[in-house]
């Protein structure tokens, strides 16, 4: 896919979610598959530009290209002055944020529920686009459905946000009141496809190579996005890609390159963080990948246990490290026993 300057390597992405996809993460997803990912939703607000926690969001220190930002606001022209601010510091394309359902960000009327206001939704595409085309930055936009069941007008705002100058559309199959519950529909996505001229990227519910593949048939869209499956399973990315190429499934990751990604994965975390930030916020990420492995019986939760007692960079180190030699030595002595047994 031709998006802006850049010419993508696959049809791959991963979805833009706070607290999540940072830097480190998506450096990681990339490494694994990934051909494209968007960063944490930062806010337009001028007042927060200099905090902590957006300047975090802002690193993209070692990040391949391309780097795409997605921004969030009511506002047309502080998200101008966002998106300017954000290319002033690296973000080679820029997305507007008009698909959380988080009641904070909706609250404020950001995020999906810019939906309920077409006229302000687009007005702020359109400054965006204004903002980011003498920069030669391509501007996307990821919705949702709708606002509700009653309303599912995300073709008419894809229309809009098309002839609006937005480069590439990501729908995810779910209105905001729906949340995260339900099954996400593809039939919308299709339906916007099938109308626009622009790429479009399906997104929601898609955990398995099996299930990208028919959201592609059954959408037609250019790519898929795929958001909390790749938490703790980074490597779906390329599980997925084998799987359309090849039909084939690839064998699952040994716990020897886990740990190599894992490790990897960390210490990039540490980084950006600092220590004490950097070893509370890792713990969710350790937990995912916990419970994507084939542990034995308890092993998950006595993992998380261990890891939410320790308190430096060393000790986090130390009892991954250890955990991993433990799983590694239990599932060497399972596959012995099944050797034996099948003599």
């Amino acid at each position: 896919m031709q998006l802006g300057a850049f010419t993508l390597p696959n049809a791959l992405f991963v979805a833009p979610m706070a607290g999540v996809t940072d830097r480190p993460f998506r450096k990681l997803c990339k490494r694994l598959g990934a051909g494209y990912a968007v960063s944490e939703m930062v806010t337009s607000r001028p007042d927060l530009q200099d905090s902590l926690k957006t300047s975090r969001r802002a690193n993209h220190e070692g990040e391949a290209a391309p780097i795409s930002v997605q921004i969030a606001g009511t506002d047309a022209q502080m998200m101008a002055d966002a998106a300017r601010y954000n290319i002033d510091r690296g973000a080679q394309i820029i997305d507007i944020n008009m698909g959380c359902p988080a009641k904070k960000v909706c609250n404020k009327w950001a995020g999906s529920a810019l939906m309920q206001d077409e006229t302000l939704a687009i007005g702020i595409v359109e400054a965006v686009v204004a903002a980011c085309e003498p920069h030669g930055v391509p501007v996307t936009l990821k919705m949702r459905t709708g606002w509700c069941a009653s309303v599912r007008n995300a073709p008419t705002l894809a229309l809009a946000a098309e002839a609006a100058g937005v480069q590439m559309l990501t729908v995810h199959g779910r209105t905001r009141e729906q949340g995260y519950k339900g099954q996400a529909e593809h039939h919308t996505v299709a339906h916007i496809k099938s109308r626009v001229r622009i790429p479009v990227v399906a997104n929601g519910d898609i955990d398995s190579p099996e299930q990208a593949r028919e959201v592609l048939r059954l959408t037609g869209a250019d790519a898929i996005m795929i958001g909390r499956a790749a938490q703790g399973r980074p490597w779906i990315f390329r599980e997925i890609a084998h799987f359309l190429a090849t039909g084939e499934h690839l064998p699952p990751p040994s716990l020897a390159d886990v740990r190599v990604w894992l490790l990897d994965h960390l210490h990039d975390h540490y980084d950006l963080y600092g220590e004490s930030t950097g070893v509370r916020s890792a713990r969710k990420h350790l937990g995912w990948y916990a419970q994507s492995l084939p542990l034995p019986p308890g092993a998950a939760v006595l993992f998380r246990s261990r890891v939410n007692a320790v308190t430096t960079v060393d000790a986090q180190l130390r009892c991954v490290s250890d955990s991993l030699d433990e799983w590694a030595n239990d599932t060497a002595s399972i596959q012995r026993d099944n050797w034996k047994l099948a003599a």
